[in-house]
């Protein structure tokens, strides 16, 4: 936990210092959504596999060492970047090296955990995702304030070089759980003459069977393709939502980096928290009596934050919008857990750090890379279109207005507003009207971004159809 703590740190440290970061660089959002997801992803998404592959034969706890050093000492090095593209191919590194993070640790606690207590296990190890957004949240935030973004890079990043080693040292690499059994339809489908082939095989051939066993389990069955869909969705509106939010507290209340900081750790990191642990412990036990609870707990959680995070992003005080905010991610997060359990569950032994590595690149193909990127570039696209129709100031005019204005003649937001702020030279009106576009655009494309937790809580509801009958057989 303490490993994806700073992972998480690590990753979510951009959206912290984004408005600092935007106005010296002075970058569009669509490219503070390129750093935060597409270039952290693009290694990341792909490299999760074959690093997973290494962890189902050597040791986990190594590997985690060394891609845990990798990704901070890169982090600390955003801090001496001086353009986009410097800190576009850093971002890369970082995804790199984060990717070995989770599918070992997920292996790890397999075997620590028998299968009635993974999902609680799993939703304490998720809670590095809290953590390091509280770490990165407060820390980053005050760091930036008085020292500025670059100090904030370093403080959060180096410190992961030292907990690598500790975790070296103290981690201990348990036996494999199970490691000789087969699945059923493995055992059934297997003769000696199919072995024998087998074993002639090439070791790229191997993988690629491996990898296409672990499809099939995930991807070609109802319930567990479906929880995977739902959990793909919900994390593409939360990557969105969340990558802006800080910087929607400075657009749109005015608040001081420190008190950002505070208010997104508490909302995005205690509260989140809270919900992480709660999903694993609440489906554990509900899925005592019928594993269906397994994809319920996540989608009631789901269907019960949208309207939250609707009313959230309508307030006109930061301290109603920050309330809001815990509670609704409370309730989105209490599905990371049960759905990761589903996924332990499901795969035999000598497959589990492979299956999850499968479902990140899921994750960050689709929604750590295209989350952010799609809010930024909404959030661009409303900027531009308000920034000449001051009048529409909602969401609804916003909408009528650009289906029927015409696209010729308009001024560039971006020229105008570089970074978001006018020239120094601007005048007072100037100044006003960029203040007042990118806090309503921002608003408009975080609002846009979570519709999509209704449809993510839709498929979880459907994959309880048939979920018992997935988990109790592979219950080991």
């Amino acid at each position: 936990m303490l490993a994806y703590t700073l992972n998480a740190a690590d990753r979510t440290l951009i959206a912290i210092i984004a408005q600092p970061m935007k106005i010296d660089l002075r970058l569009s959002d669509t490219q503070l959504g390129l750093l935060v997801g597409p270039a952290f992803a693009a290694l990341y998404a792909f490299s999760g596999i074959p690093i997973a592959r290494l962890a189902e034969r050597f040791n986990r706890v190594t590997i985690i060492f060394v891609v845990m050093t990798l990704w901070s000492g890169l982090t600390a090095l955003c801090g001496i970047a001086t353009s986009f593209g410097q800190l576009l191919l850093l971002r890369v590194g970082v995804g790199f090296g984060e990717a070995g993070c989770t599918p070992p640790a997920h292996s790890l606690l397999s075997d620590y955990f028998e299968a009635p207590r993974r999902a609680t296990a799993l939703s304490i190890y998720s809670c590095g995702i809290s953590l390091g957004y509280v770490l990165s949240a407060m820390v980053g935030g005050y760091v930036a304030l008085h020292h500025g973004w670059r100090a904030a890079c370093v403080v959060v990043g180096l410190p992961g070089v030292v907990i690598a080693v500790i975790i070296r040292w103290f981690v201990t690499e348990p036996p494999r759980r199970n490691a000789e059994r087969r699945s059923s339809n493995d055992s059934a489908d297997s003769g000696p003459t199919r072995r024998a082939i087998f074993e002639q095989r090439s070791l790229l051939r191997q993988e690629f069977a491996e990898l296409v066993a672990v499809a099939r389990t995930l991807l070609w069955r109802w319930p567990i393709a479906n929880i995977i869909a739902g959990v793909i969705i919900s994390t593409f509106a939360a990557q969105g939502c969340w990558a802006f939010i800080p910087a929607f507290l400075k657009r749109g209340f005015q608040l001081d980096y420190a008190t950002i900081g505070i208010v997104a750790g508490l909302t995005g990191g205690v509260a989140v928290g809270v919900g992480l642990l709660s999903g694993g412990f609440i489906a554990d036990f509900l899925g005592r009596r019928n594993p269906k609870w397994y994809a319920l707990v996540p989608g009631i959680g789901l269907v019960m934050c949208l309207p939250l995070y609707i009313s959230a992003f309508l307030q006109s005080d930061w301290r109603r919008t920050a309330v809001l905010l815990g509670v609704a991610g409370f309730f989105q997060y209490i599905s990371f857990g049960p759905t990761f359990g589903v996924i332990q569950n499901v795969i035999e032994a000598r497959r589990r750090a492979t299956a999850t590595a499968l479902v990140y690149v899921l994750l960050n193909v689709i929604a750590l890379a295209g989350g952010a990127l799609f809010t930024g570039w909404l959030i661009d696209r409303f900027a531009q279109f308000n920034f000449n129709h001051l009048s529409a100031d909602t969401m609804a005019k916003s909408f009528d207005l650009m289906r029927n204005a015409p696209a010729v003649g308009l001024a560039s937001f971006q020229q105008s507003c570089p970074g978001g702020e006018a020239s120094a030279i601007a005048g007072d009106g100037m100044r006003a009207a960029c203040r007042a576009t990118l806090a309503l655009s921002s608003r408009e494309g975080i609002l846009v971004t979570v519709l999509l937790q209704g449809w993510a809580s839709l498929h979880y509801l459907l994959g309880a159809m048939g979920l018992r009958k997935e988990i109790s057989p592979a219950l080991k």
